[in-house]
């Protein structure tokens, strides 16, 4: 393409206010509260913007907050002097703005090779996100846009291994995404159905307790 600073000054024609929040698309560990702090440090220093820097003190312009009219200043600046903004590198731009900077070497880790994605993945693991790491991956794997409370079905694979069997629990939570997607629903019909395997996994343990009690046959009856 044209580079990051054609790309943004294609970004600020489509909008009006006053702050702008630039991001790159490979920052796995970025979150709401990073923004807000950038937001925060714009406003209080009356800087032209707030940017993130890594662990070794490294600016990333791509991970900041700008003062949208200092850019449009800037970038047209850039422009009258290069004859166009097509392939300057992003310095050009920064280097004449005053920036206020903001120290998270977490957040401002990015993934420019398959090495940093490794890295990445290996942090999300000691972090305790694996999961919804895992669940995000299969979900693309398979071209499945549903969100669905993953503690709903958890909760059910537990009950199904406490109260049934252990091999129940994936079983168990396989059927009821099959009957959901079979009815064409959502995430409503994904709980919907969950709400009712749970009941009776439950129905089960009971029954199975009561049996054990009277010294019944301890496997209960599927109705």
């Amino acid at each position: 393409g044209a580079g990051p600073v054609a790309a943004l000054a294609a970004g600020l024609r489509h909008t009006t206010a006053a702050h702008a929040v630039v991001l790159s698309a490979d920052l796995p560990f970025l979150r709401a509260d990073t923004l807000r702090r950038l937001l925060t440090a714009l406003g209080e220093s009356g800087a032209d913007g707030a940017l993130l820097t890594d662990a070794e003190g490294r600016d990333q312009p791509l991970v900041a907050a700008y003062r949208t009219a200092a850019l449009r200043r800037e970038l047209d600046a850039l422009a009258a002097a290069h004859d166009g903004l097509t392939g300057l590198p992003l310095r050009r731009l920064t280097g004449a703005l005053r920036l206020t900077r903001v120290p998270d070497p977490h957040a401002s880790f990015d993934c420019d090779t398959w090495d940093d994605i490794v890295n990445a993945r290996a942090r999300i693991r000691e972090h305790g996100h694996v999961l919804d790491e895992w669940i995000s991956a299969v979900k693309d794997e398979l071209g499945i846009d549903l969100d669905v409370d993953t503690n709903v079905l958890l909760d059910l694979a537990r009950d199904a291994a406490h109260g049934v069997a252990r091999p129940a629990a994936p079983l168990t939570t396989f059927l009821v995404g099959y009957a959901a997607a079979r009815g064409e629903g959502g995430p409503e019909a994904v709980a919907e159905a969950a709400r009712k395997a749970a009941a009776l996994a439950l129905r089960w343990e009971e029954e199975a307790a009561e049996a054990r009690e009277g010294g019944g046959p301890s496997t209960p009856d599927a109705g």
